[in-house]
């Protein structure tokens, strides 16, 4: 069995409690002034935690909830119980499971299942990326004008600092010059949709590793090119993600 498949079979397993929580009324946290957090968030975290360290024992489990400090170990598993906390408590299912496996700095398998919908999206290195089974492929559109465009926003947006100032600029110079751009709240789905086709390209800043680890894999897998603002091979420390289609790239990074 895949790493892939065995993947999907541990979220599987908590797709009962995502959805019981979904429809849910839900206790919330703040992590920080927006930064939202459920109980949901942490039961489901455990849960996968657990699992994943009784079938890779050798491999070191780095979540969303639990992390203090991130660490980029030699052999390591990201997770995101629930990426897409917001729509989470809004229900809206733009929101998922992420899992990702990495070794020695590079991508090796992952997984990002959304119950709502009952969308696994899935990739084993060097063998393509599929949804439910079906083999997918990034878009073929090669005009950033005609090119639908997704991102996100930090949660250090509160601060207006940096962060807020670059998403402002890049809105405005992509804005006139693209088809549209989407903000649905959930990096590792919109890495998914752009494996699929349903997004050209796809641009955020301040991301964790959990937030991306299985879609960056996904998007690489689908035939899409993936990398810093600088167009050098993208790296989980990296500050900020560009991925596209790959024939928009260099037109894109030009804009950011």
């Amino acid at each position: 069995m895949s790493l892939s498949k065995q993947l999907f079979e541990i979220a599987l397993e908590c797709s009962e409690l995502f959805l019981k929580g979904f429809n849910a009324k839900k206790n919330i946290r703040y992590k920080g002034t927006v930064d939202l957090v459920t109980e949901y968030d942490v039961v489901i975290e455990k849960k996968l935690t657990d699992k994943l360290n009784k079938k890779f024992p050798d491999y070191t489990v780095v979540g969303e909830e639990n992390t203090t400090k991130i660490t980029y170990p030699v052999k390591a598993i990201y997770i995101d119980p629930i990426d897409g906390t917001t729509n989470f408590v809004h229900q809206i299912p733009h929101c998922a499971i992420s899992i990702g496996i990495w070794e020695n700095g590079m991508p090796v398998a992952g997984i990002v299942y959304n119950p709502v919908q009952n969308e696994c999206f899935s990739a084993d290195v060097g063998k393509g990326a599929y949804l439910n089974g079906k083999q997918l492929h990034v878009s073929k559109q090669n005009l950033l004008q005609q090119s639908l465009v997704a991102t996100g926003f930090p949660y250090t947006k509160v601060k207006k600092g940096k962060d807020y100032e670059w998403v402002l600029k890049c809105l405005a110079n992509l804005l006139p010059i693209t088809r549209d751009i989407r903000r649905f709240g959930a990096a590792s789905l919109d890495l998914c949709y752009l494996a699929k086709g349903t997004f050209d390209a796809y641009y955020e800043c301040n991301l964790k590793p959990w937030d991306v680890a299985a879609g960056a894999l996904i998007v690489q897998e689908a035939g899409g090119k993936i990398t810093d603002l600088d167009g050098k091979a993208y790296t989980l420390d990296e500050y900020t993600i560009v991925a596209s289609n790959s024939k928009i790239h260099d037109a894109l990074l030009e804009q950011l």
